[in-house]
């Protein structure tokens, strides 16, 4: 059918962008020597614990901390970051994969949210929710849209800061992770746009994907028929 060819053509297209973007974080990095600094010593990382590769100035700098969620709820994370002069990068990732029983042990329960689905939820709104932390960091919001990366639901934004620096940010959630991309730089640099798009998600074996159709969590909340 036509609508099975639009995907079809949209998934090619997808997997093209992805691979021209490597393609050039690659030849930039082995062209270094005859490039700025935003091309020199660009390197694949992956991280199979965080199932996600993806292109940086070097070797991240990684910490593990406790993620406050909308609900007060810390979970265990993983932040890389790297710092390439000006330039700030960085990757958080979130494990909700243990939510129901980190909700189920907390102390700061309300009787608004003291209930047996709000572990869900907390997972399901957290695309949302990190996006409302980046935009009360305040600046000026340029681009603040829904975005996919392989299929999978994510979000997008662009940021003015005061300083007129730029911040582009993108949130995607899959397989009870949540990936917070962030990368800024000042006024007059070139949008840090790379960084953030060099993102790919992996599977148990190592390998990257593209989803037939959107992904979203498949986490069962309620009751009924």
């Amino acid at each position: 059918t036509i609508s099975h060819l639009a995907l079809d053509l949209a998934h090619l297209l997808e997997k093209r962008s992805v691979m021209l973007i490597r393609q050039f974080i690659l030849a930039a990095s082995a062209l270094s020597l005859a490039l700025p600094s935003f091309a020199q010593d660009w390197t694949e990382f992956v991280s199979m614990e965080d199932r996600f590769r993806m292109f940086g100035p070097g070797q991240p700098a990684i910490e593990e901390i406790q993620y406050p969620s909308e609900y007060g709820v810390e979970y265990p994370a993983r932040v890389y970051s790297y710092e390439d002069g000006p330039n700030r990068y960085s990757l958080t990732v979130v494990d909700y994969s243990d939510a129901q029983r980190i909700h189920s042990e907390r102390t700061n329960k309300t009787n608004a949210d003291d209930g047996t689905i709000y572990w869900a939820i907390d997972v399901l709104g957290a695309i949302a929710y990190a996006a409302w932390n980046i935009r009360s960091r305040g600046g000026e919001v340029t681009y603040d849209a829904f975005h996919y990366i392989q299929r999978v639901d994510g979000h997008q934004l662009q940021i003015t800061n005061e300083d007129q620096s730029r911040t582009f940010a993108g949130i995607y959630l899959h397989e009870m992770r949540l990936y917070i991309v962030e990368a800024t730089s000042p006024a007059g640099r070139p949008p840090p746009t790379i960084f953030q798009q060099s993102l790919e998600l992996l599977n148990e074996e190592g390998e990257t994907f593209n989803y037939r159709y959107l992904h979203t969590p498949d986490i069962r909340i309620g009751g009924g028929g």
